[in-house]
């Protein structure tokens, strides 16, 4: 075993001790285990989206799940340990991955350190051109460089992260020029036939949706669709409620708008006078992303909200608006308008002007094209992961 560095084998001695209490923690289950850990709750569901792809083809392999919105279903749900050498060897010792995945910028030397001499193969995701944090007094020192070396593999999101961890001291060799954690999960169903009928209804009509909306939005919607009718008169707005219950408010108020709405749910059938064309809740979103090149993510303009997944409409290809109040999901959507992919609006009036610029094909398809390309890069990335971790249990288990 090589030997440890000065400020590693400092900090195992600053944090030795500790419970090691095992009450929280559930049983082992047989065979190769992979652990991951999110630091925040977008990358606790990234590494969800990453594990059930990984579990679907290789179904055999457990995969254990910490983070602060960690999900349950098809993993093991663990409590990230006490930073305490005790703990984290208890923790260790009774978890036994095979393969540790670790996604945030706060380090955890102990427990990290732990898992490599038990041989697990520790690779680090979404590395980021930002500082590392470890929990250590001001003056004791930097044990982050140490803690990163022990990663043998190490994924950064751009070349600035990545020159980041090589002035660190990590490996060149180590390190992998990934992309952004992103929690894409697969295109949502869409009937085949359905989306031919609908298609025939409103063909050649330019079309925008609202998608997840909610009541407390549904003046400024409408107000920005009136607004955009005035240049493109045979604009159609879509709109989706989030809600079953909010869809007879949305259809008055849109009559009280004098907006000609056709009921999709209801049986109507739109025609060349429609200008809205309502659905009674998101059980077929699938179809209404596949008609709609243009897209505003309802539950961002009303706070106390925090928005909706932006990445659902992303693996669609859509071209995405939203409004300010998106703080469950800030950073995705910070990631697709940092591409080119999303962009804010405040309000009926930003609504309306974003809609009257983008309704144009070819604009809303360079939008989704940049979404688009988001999630794919994150999909190969996963990939490598995937493969990674398949290859270390493979030769693990030949040993």
């Amino acid at each position: 075993m090589n030997r440890r560095p000065l400020s590693l084998s400092a900090y195992l001695a600053l944090v030795r001790g500790g419970a090691s209490s095992l009450e929280d923690l559930p049983a082992r289950p047989e065979g190769p285990l992979v652990w991951a850990y999110g630091a925040r709750p977008e990358q606790a569901r990234a590494l969800a989206s990453l594990g059930q792809r990984f579990r679907q083809q290789f179904p055999d392999v457990q995969v254990a799940l910490t983070g602060c919105d960690a999900p349950g279903g098809d993993f093991m749900p663990v409590p990230l340990p006490p930073e305490k050498l005790g703990a984290c060897e208890s923790f260790v010792q009774h978890l036994q991955p095979d393969v540790v995945l670790w996604a945030g910028q706060d380090l955890r030397p102990a427990v990290l350190s732990c898992a490599r001499d038990r041989g697990a193969r520790l690779i680090l995701l979404d590395a980021q051109d930002r500082p590392w944090q470890v929990s250590v007094p001001k003056w004791f020192p930097d044990p982050a460089p140490a803690a990163l070396r022990l990663f043998d593999t190490l994924y950064s999101t751009d070349s600035a992260a990545a020159r980041r961890l090589r002035r660190l001291g990590v490996d060149h060799q180590n390190i992998r020029r990934g992309a952004a954690l992103v929690a894409a999960q697969p295109p949502l169903a869409c009937d085949d036939a359905l989306y031919e009928e609908a298609a025939e209804k409103l063909a050649g009509r330019p079309m925008w949706l609202a998608a997840h909306l909610r009541a407390s939005e549904m003046r400024d919607v409408l107000y920005a669709h009136r607004q955009a009718v005035r240049l493109a008169h045979r604009l159609v707005l879509i709109i989706v409620p989030e809600h079953e219950e909010e869809a007879l408010n949305i259809l008055d108020a849109a009559k009280q708008a004098k907006l000609r709405v056709c009921n999709w749910d209801m049986g109507e059938t739109p025609d060349e006078n429609t200008q809205v064309l309502l659905t009674e809740g998101p059980e077929e979103i699938g179809l209404w992303y596949r008609m709609a090149p243009l897209v505003f993510l309802g539950g961002s303009l009303a706070p106390g909200i925090g928005g909706h997944d932006p990445f659902e409409a992303a693996a669609q290809g859509a071209a995405i608006l939203y409004g300010p109040h998106v703080g469950q999901y800030l950073p995705a959507y910070s990631l697709l308008a940092g591409a080119g992919a999303a962009r804010i609006v405040r309000d009926g009036d930003s609504l309306a002007s974003a809609v009257s610029n983008l309704v144009a094909p070819d604009l809303a398809a360079t939008m989704a094209h940049a979404g688009w390309e988001v999630i794919s890069s994150g999909a190969e990335m996963e990939d490598k992961v995937i493969s990674e971790i398949s290859d270390h249990i493979d030769k693990k288990a030949l040993a």
